[in-house]
């Protein structure tokens, strides 16, 4: 047994790691690389394996950088069953289907500015600049194609992948239908029964809408993401009365307060702490925009699973108190025209829009008119990847660059950790300490230095302090030993070792 660690290692983006388990290769996860267009590009022209030789797709949730590269792996090959939760599935045929759209539109745009130039001529094949991609990474059509090779099931349903192979969902309380993997391998090479979990993207405790997550026991290998592994969240408590006192200042000032916002989870969760906080008279009535038709999409896909939701969103279902209905206050807005016209809207308004990280979407449409404002507030509430204008902003940058002009910052910038959908380093403890007598944990899905200082941390735990803790680098390949530990195989993945080491150079 092989595990060769293709994405989000050492990095947050685009997910992908493979199993090789007797004889069949069982992929964890197809996710797109995100951050600068030109870095993203070029990590995610190039599948780091053949794509026809991939037996099986496990998928732990439909976060675009998790999912957002299968209709590439089908139109590169891939034939067999994609496995997910149902929530997951009814969250792909939307997410996926709109990541289509956003390659199609870029590679008309990128088409359209080299036509401008005459330096390419926009019909030839498979060209490529620093611009971008002339061919869309993948259409509509590709993601069609992949959507029928979708095989959704319940939590707790054990699915038997192949020979010697099980695995489970459980609930992993980060997104809609996010799951951790529960896996039972009998390895036929050592004559091991090997018991490993994956978390995908592990969610926090106490969150509003979805239920906690759930913790694996009595597993030999974990594997883990560790995007929070060297901080601490605030409570979501513990800011809203923070949150409302910068909301109310930017009414007083008749400033729009902007909010970027992942369109899956992060959007409807500020969408329910915002009728809270109305509720509770901590806010005035505001007029709310939902500026996404993904989000808008992903909204109504919510109401069909109730099976995920907390006690208390079904209490508050039950008496009528729907949080995701546009009688509660909330406008959802799916034309260019609306969109536009929010530009123009008079007095203050909250406007709850995608991209999430700032890179794309309509979101930087309304940070370019209004980043410049004094009066207007921008609320930063979810991770920002490097290179991103998401993050540039948390970092005060400024001025910043938006459509290829520079925009000086005077809008107010809050940050809010609180609304992660990721654990902190204590819940990522929590669930590695709760997992069993570990043999091998692999840290995957965060950033080295956090990585670093999350290993710290799990070498001090009772049941992880003596067992074989690895941060694998993209490309690295590690086979299963005695003792049910993995060790680093001199055998390497050349393709990904090779665009790692590009980006290090640059």
């Amino acid at each position: 047994m092989k595990i060769e660690f293709a994405g989000a290692a050492q990095g947050v983006t685009g997910s992908k790691h493979l199993l090789h388990i007797n004889g069949k290769k069982i992929l964890l996860d197809c996710g797109l690389f995100q951050g600068r267009r030109k870095q993203a590009l070029k990590w995610n022209m190039k599948l780091p394996f053949d794509a026809s030789e991939i037996d099986i797709l496990v998928l732990s949730h439909a976060h675009i950088d998790h999912s957002g590269a299968i209709p590439l792996l089908v139109k590169k090959g891939f034939t067999g069953k994609i496995f997910c939760t149902h929530a997951t599935r009814d969250l792909c045929a939307v997410m996926l289907r709109d990541s289509a759209h956003i390659q199609e539109r870029d590679a008309e745009w990128v088409a359209k500015k080299l036509h401008k130039k005459d330096k390419v001529n926009p019909t030839e094949s498979g060209r490529e600049c620093a611009l971008g991609q002339v061919e869309p990474l993948y259409t509509i059509a590709d993601a069609e194609k992949a959507l029928a090779l979708f095989r959704s099931v319940n939590y707790h349903q054990e699915i038997h992948l192949c020979h010697g192979v099980r695995m489970t969902f459980h609930d992993a309380g980060h997104i809609l239908g996010s799951a951790v993997e529960e896996w039972v391998i009998r390895d036929d090479e050592t004559h091991q029964n090997i018991r490993l979990g994956f978390t995908g993207d592990l969610g926090r405790k106490q969150l509003p809408i979805l239920q906690d997550r759930e913790q694996l026991e009595n597993l030999d290998i974990l594997l883990t993401e560790s995007t929070y592994g060297d901080r601490l969240h605030d409570e979501l408590l513990q800011v809203e009365d923070h949150l409302a006192k910068k909301i109310n200042e930017a009414v007083d000032r008749g400033g729009k307060i902007l909010i970027p916002a992942f369109a899956v989870e992060r959007t409807q969760e500020i969408m329910y702490v915002l009728r809270y906080l109305t509720h509770k008279k901590m806010i005035p009535p505001l007029p709310i925009f939902v500026d996404s038709p993904l989000a808008v999409s992903a909204t109504e896909i919510f109401r069909f699973h109730p099976e995920c939701f907390d006690e208390d969103l079904q209490k508050l279902i039950a008496d009528g108190k729907d949080p995701f209905f546009e009688e509660n206050g909330v406008q959802f807005v799916r034309s260019v025209e609306e969109s536009k016209s929010l530009n123009k809207f008079p007095g203050s308004a909250i406007i709850i829009s995608a991209s999430g990280m700032c890179e794309f979407g309509r979101i930087k449409h309304h940070l370019s008119n209004n980043i410049s404002d004094p009066n207007s507030l921008v609320l930063i509430i979810g991770w920002m990847a490097e290179n991103t204008l998401g993050r540039k902003l948390i970092e005060g940058t400024n001025p910043v660059n938006i459509f290829g002009k520079s925009h000086d910052v005077n809008a107010e910038i809050q940050i809010y950790n609180a609304f992660s959908g990721h654990a902190d380093q204590k819940g990522l403890l929590e669930f590695a300490g709760g997992a069993g007598d570990l043999n091998n944990i692999f840290l995957v899905h965060g950033e080295k230095s956090q990585q670093k200082a999350f290993k710290i941390k799990l070498e001090e735990l009772p049941n992880t302090k003596n067992a074989k803790i690895d941060i694998p680098e993209p490309g690295d390949i590690y086979e299963l030993s005695d003792h049910k530990t993995f060790v680093k195989s001199h055998e390497v993945n050349e393709v990904t070792k090779e665009l790692f080491r590009e980006d290090k150079r640059d």
